[in-house]
């Protein structure tokens, strides 16, 4: 199953309807979820067009998308310690490695938006353990891993922010460059899938 875009929260959805769609996934029993973004990068050792495979995340979204009554897809509390799947990790750096295809690693923020981040946002959440920063991802993961899916991410680094010299950044910048990386992530995960 291959979805084209997402519901973001920004948009005015609530979180069960962004994240409806991974709860429809785990009913036609999907058992790995690959998910992508277009995020700023926060970590000094970054360049613009980075792939980031998310090793964890931080959620700064104020609603919580299992907030309300439980579903009997997990336990009312999951535990987050492996959100994202390490022998998923693994095997994407493998297949980078055999393609020669640089990754780096970090930790992704989830806000709102739809306002890209100030200066002083990009510091805190960098000073905060943050490496890339987006609109999306994070309520999906949540939703998936309180389903039992194994999850994989990979943040496609459009633009830098958070050092001395900040950079104005447009909607148009951040979709060039998600568009030159695609076919990089495409052929790692299309990999992953047919050895998985």
């Amino acid at each position: 199953m291959a979805m084209q875009g997402r519901f973001h929260y920004y948009e005015g959805y609530s979180m069960k309807e962004v994240t409806f769609p991974v709860r429809v996934m785990y009913e036609l029993g999907i058992k790995t979820l690959f998910v992508s973004n277009a995020a700023g990068g926060m970590n000094p050792a970054f360049k613009i067009g980075d792939l980031m495979v998310i090793t964890d995340h931080i959620n700064f979204f104020p609603e919580h998308p299992l907030r309300g009554k439980n579903f009997p897809t997990g336990p009312r509390f999951p535990d987050m310690h492996e959100a994202y799947d390490h022998e998923l990790i693994n095997l994407a750096t493998k297949i980078a490695k055999e393609k020669k295809i640089r990754l780096v690693y970090g930790v992704y923020v989830g806000t709102t938006g739809p306002t890209f981040e100030t200066p002083a946002e990009y510091k805190m959440y960098r000073t905060l353990g943050g490496d890339t920063v987006g609109m999306s991802t994070v309520p999906e993961v949540i939703v998936a891993h309180h389903c039992g899916i194994r999850t994989f991410g990979i943040s496609v680094v459009t633009d830098l922010g958070g050092f001395d010299n900040p950079v104005e950044v447009s909607h148009e910048e951040v979709q060039e460059a998600a568009d030159k990386a695609q076919p990089l992530m495409t052929e790692i995960m299309r990999e992953m899938i047919k050895r998985s």
